[in-house]
C-alpha cells in the first residue's frame, strides 16, 4: 500500500487510523478549495449575484427574525443545562432553525440550477467536456465555462429536493441541547446526510442506477461524511449561506474531477525481473570493460 512507503515500520500499526484521518481532511478540504476556485474565477460571480444575492437578502430579514425573537429565550433555557457554553450551542440551534425554514422555502425550487451550472461549469474546466455534452447544449467558443453552458436536455439535479431530510434536520435539532457533545453530533449527523448528495449530479452525468449510486456512496462513505460536516458549517454562516452552497457545489466538482483523473490515469506495470535458477549457468565473462 501506498501508506506503508510513508509509515516508518515501528508505525505500520497506526497505518489504518492514518489513513482514515488522510481521508477525513482531503474530504474536508474540498468545500474550502471551493471558495478559493470560486473567488479566483470571476466568470462564476454573475451566478451568485444575479440568482442568489435576492435569496440571500431573504434569508437575513428570516435570521435576524429569528435572533430577535427566539435567540434569548432558548440561551436563558440552555443556560440551565450548558452554563458558559449556552451561548453557542443556541446560536447554532437558532441556525438551524434558520436553515429549516431557508431549505423548505427556497433551496429545492431556486438555488438547485444555479448548483447545477456551477458544477457542470467546473467540470468543463477539468476537460471533462465528455461528461456534460451528452446532457447540455454547449458552447464551445463561448469565452469561459459559464457561457458554455446551454439548456440542459435531460434532467439536471444537483441536489433532489427531499421532505425526509428537512423533518431529519429539524428532528436533529434537539441535539443542540445536550451539553458538550449535542452540537458537533449535530454537525456531524447532518453533514453525514448532507454529503450523501455531493456527487448526485456526478452520478447522473456517469448515468449510474440507483444501486450503482448506493454503492458508490457506500464505499465513500467516510470521506462524504466530513466533506457534508464542513459543508453543512458553512452553509449555517448567516448572509454568505447562500455563497457557501454554491463554492461547496464547485468543491464537490473538483472533488468529482479528480476522481475522474485518477480512474482514467494509466496503471504503470510492475517490471518483471527474470528469474534465476540456482542451476542457471553464470553469464560469460567478458574482457572488455566497454
Amino acid at each position: 500500500m501506498a501508506s506503508e512507503s510513508r509509515l516508518p515500520t515501528p508505525l505500520r500499526s497506526l497505518e489504518r487510523p492514518y489513513n482514515y484521518v488522510s481521508q477525513a481532511l482531503v474530504a474536508a478540504s474540498y468545500p474550502l478549495q471551493g471558495i478559493y476556485y470560486f473567488l479566483r474565477h470571476p466568470a462564476y460571480y454573475p451566478l451568485f449575484l444575479g440568482r442568489l444575492l435576492p435569496l440571500s437578502i431573504i434569508s437575513i430579514l428570516v435570521y435576524m427574525i429569528l435572533f430577535i425573537f427566539t435567540f434569548l429565550p432558548q440561551f436563558a433555557f440552555l443556560a440551565i443545562f450548558h452554563g458558559r457554553a449556552a451561548w453557542l450551542n443556541a446560536i447554532v440551534l437558532v441556525l438551524g432553525e434558520g436553515l429549516v425554514i431557508i431549505q423548505g422555502l427556497f433551496e429545492g425550487f431556486f438555488v438547485d440550477e444555479c448548483r447545477v451550472d456551477a458544477f457542470d461549469a467546473t467540470l468543463l474546466d477539468k476537460d471533462l467536456e465528455h461528461l456534460i455534452a451528452p446532457h447540455r447544449l454547449l458552447f464551445p467558443d463561448a469565452p469561459n465555462s459559464i457561457k458554455k453552458l446551454g439548456k440542459p436536455t435531460s434532467a439536471a439535479v444537483y441536489q433532489p429536493w427531499s421532505l425526509i431530510q428537512i423533518v431529519e434536520l429539524t428532528i436533529c435539532l434537539p441535539l443542540n441541547l445536550i451539553p458538550y457533545v449535542g452540537t458537533p453530533a449535530f454537525l456531524i449527523i447532518t453533514g453525514a446526510r448532507l454529503g450523501t448528495f455531493a456527487h448526485y449530479r456526478w452520478f447522473e452525468l456517469r448515468g449510474l442506477n440507483k444501486k450503482e449510486r448506493k454503492l458508490a456512496i457506500r464505499n465513500r462513505y467516510w470521506e462524504y461524511t466530513w466533506f457534508g460536516t464542513l459543508a453543512m458549517i458553512l452553509n449555517l454562516i448567516p448572509i454568505f449561506s447562500f455563497l457557501f452552497l454554491l463554492t461547496s457545489t464547485v468543491g464537490s466538482a473538483l472533488w468529482a474531477a479528480k476522481l475522474e483523473q485518477q480512474a482514467r490515469a494509466p496503471v504503470e506495470a510492475p517490471r518483471e525481473v527474470p528469474e534465476q535458477t540456482p542451476d542457471s549457468p553464470p553469464p560469460p565473462y567478458e574482457d572488455n570493460p566497454v
